[in-house]
């Protein structure tokens, strides 16, 4: 049976409480520290050797939707009429938003050490320990909006921009790519400063803390930060039924910069066993509202 992932905004209480029942659940009995693993190792950048599938290379989006649908199942697995929600944050878009309420994902960090003190994930609670990290930090941080140095959130505008190219990917499949709707939702720039980053990087900076970097699953945010920008990947599919679904389709040839690289249609994406292909159409399983 196809489920639907909402709109964190219109969860009900009953919905909100099952679904941050069953990440504590996971994150007691250590399955949660498995995927924060699993991004560590494969959040490489392009100036690294060997294949990237998960950032700054063409696979992030499709990479990312079996990520998501993997924990999605994880958490099935504790309550199955749980679903993976999504943020939308081009409409709820600031430290006031329902998003961050006491029974949900927990507020912003305290100034000082950024230290989240509201909401089932804080560390205070007894329940959300950083044991798997890329720093020494224990606890959930925030930092919204950066203050000492300010972001904002992405808006409508910018997201349509991403949503109105319409090829999938352009050489040299990185992060210097300078056209293409995976890099333009991805989000990186050439430029400098706020205008560094775009729509899904720029989120990331924007809540700050430890959503910054490889150990971004640390906070359940991740998950709905990501559900919705796969939410947006499938409005593109929608809005481009003639162009081609993804590129690559072919591995780059030998001699190219990207040579073994980068996952081509048909390649597998480590660490799972299956390819872009194989997670164009997610129809079969889950729908958005």
């Amino acid at each position: 049976m196809v489920y639907t992932r909402k709109n964190q905004r219109n969860l009900s209480s009953a919905e909100r409480r099952a679904f941050v029942s069953a990440v504590l659940e996971l994150k007691r009995t250590g399955v949660y520290d498995q995927f924060v693993r699993t991004h560590i190792a494969f959040y490489v950048s392009d100036g690294d050797v060997g294949l990237r599938v998960a950032h700054m290379a063409p696979s992030f989006l499709p990479w990312h939707r079996r990520f998501l649908l993997v924990f999605e199942q994880a958490l099935q697995r504790v309550n199955p009429r749980v679903t993976l929600p999504y943020w939308d944050w081009t409409r709820d878009n600031s430290p006031a938003s329902s998003l961050w309420a006491e029974d949900f994902m927990g507020g912003n960090g305290r100034r000082g050490d950024f230290q989240v003190m509201t909401g089932p994930f804080a560390y205070a609670r007894g329940q959300w320990e950083i044991s798997v990290n890329v720093t020494e930090g224990r606890f959930l941080t925030r930092d919204m909006g950066r203050p000492s140095h300010p972001i904002h959130l992405p808006t409508p505008a910018d997201v349509n921009r991403a949503l109105a190219d319409p090829v999938y990917d352009v050489p040299p499949w990185n992060s210097t790519s300078r056209t293409g709707f995976r890099n333009k939702i991805e989000g990186w720039t050439t430029a400098s400063g706020e205008a560094r980053f775009r729509n899904h990087n720029q989120v990331h900076r924007w809540v700050s803390g430890v959503m910054v970097g490889a150990a971004a699953v640390n906070d359940p945010l991740f998950w709905l930060h990501h559900a919705y920008v796969d939410s947006l990947w499938s409005r593109w599919q929608a809005a481009h039924p003639g162009s081609k679904r993804y590129l690559p389709e072919a591995p780059p040839p030998e001699g190219d910069p990207q040579h073994g690289r980068v996952a081509s249609l048909r390649e597998l994406m480590p660490p799972f066993d299956v390819t872009p292909l194989s997670v164009l159409d997610h129809s079969g399983i889950y729908r958005y509202a």
